[in-house]
């Protein structure tokens, strides 16, 4: 699932293609807004919140997407961007007089009017990227579940969005806690949102660097369950955390972290 620094990016292309100009083309092929069209409507702007994509128009319309696990958005010339990928995989088509915008595989698309956004994006905390991040308001979020683990509690998008296995493993390194941790035995919270945000604020600016600025070694833990630590050597592992049925991958340093009781490779 695309995490927020490329969500963050998907938005400014979206918007480049997009903004500032009228819709000649506007193809949902959702059975919801099967015969909806957004032609003749000019896009004011394409804006990220968390996971989440609005494109909203000048009559009061706003577009929301999220990619989830399989979708992706493709900006190109017209005629272009749909060649991206399979006819039959496009949900829906919008374009200009000189740009096209084709989403892939998103399982969500809806239109809303755009004082209704609430309704789809109001249930997020702060966004790490956005106007709205409050480190403490993030921090008092988390707090709320004081038994729950750490881990789980970084990528609940109500607490503060943006987070995915991604950030939520190298944050984790990086302030050297284990993700199992409980949140009431965390010292320094605000230190660990703070350093997701730092993370989330280069990987949008430079996706090529990952959390260490390092083109060919992008990241401390992530992915690279197995191998040496980069600092101390020692083997770094994985495990699955979370919820049954909502597990999803995480990776730590047993050195480096707190190691775990019980935990395997």
């Amino acid at each position: 699932m695309p995490e927020g620094d490329a969500v963050w990016r998907a938005a400014h292309r979206l918007d480049d293609a997009l903004s500032g100009r009228a819709l000649t083309l506007s193809d949902f092929r959702v059975p919801r807004f099967a015969t909806a069209s957004l032609v003749g409507q000019r896009v004011i702007e394409v804006a990220p919140r968390g996971k989440h994509l609005l494109a909203r128009t000048d009559a009061g319309l706003t577009l929301h997407t999220h990619m989830q696990m399989d979708g992706r958005w493709t900006t190109g010339p017209v005629g272009r961007a749909s060649r991206a990928g399979p006819w039959h995989e496009i949900r829906i088509r919008l374009a200009n007089d000189l740009n096209e915008a084709v989403g892939y595989r998103l399982p969500i698309v809806e239109l809303v009017r755009t004082t209704d956004e609430n309704r789809v994006v109001g249930h997020l905390g702060p966004d790490l990227l956005g106007p709205d991040w409050d480190p403490d308001r993030a921090v008092t979020n988390i707090q709320s579940a004081p038994n729950r683990s750490v881990g789980e509690a970084l990528l609940d998008q109500r607490n503060l969005a943006g987070i995915g296995t991604i950030y939520r493993a190298e944050a984790c390194y990086v302030a050297g806690i284990l993700p199992w941790s409980a949140v009431r035995d965390v010292n320094d919270l605000r230190g660990l949102v703070e350093i997701a945000q730092r993370q989330l604020v280069a990987g949008a600016r430079d996706p090529r660097g990952g959390t260490r600025g390092n083109p060919r070694g992008r990241y401390w833990v992530y992915g690279r369950a197995g191998l040496p630590c980069r600092r101390c050597g020692t083997r770094i592992k994985s495990a699955q955390l979370g919820p049954t049925g909502s597990e999803r991958i995480v990776a730590w340093c047993p050195r480096c972290q707190p190691e775990a009781m019980g935990r395997s490779a």
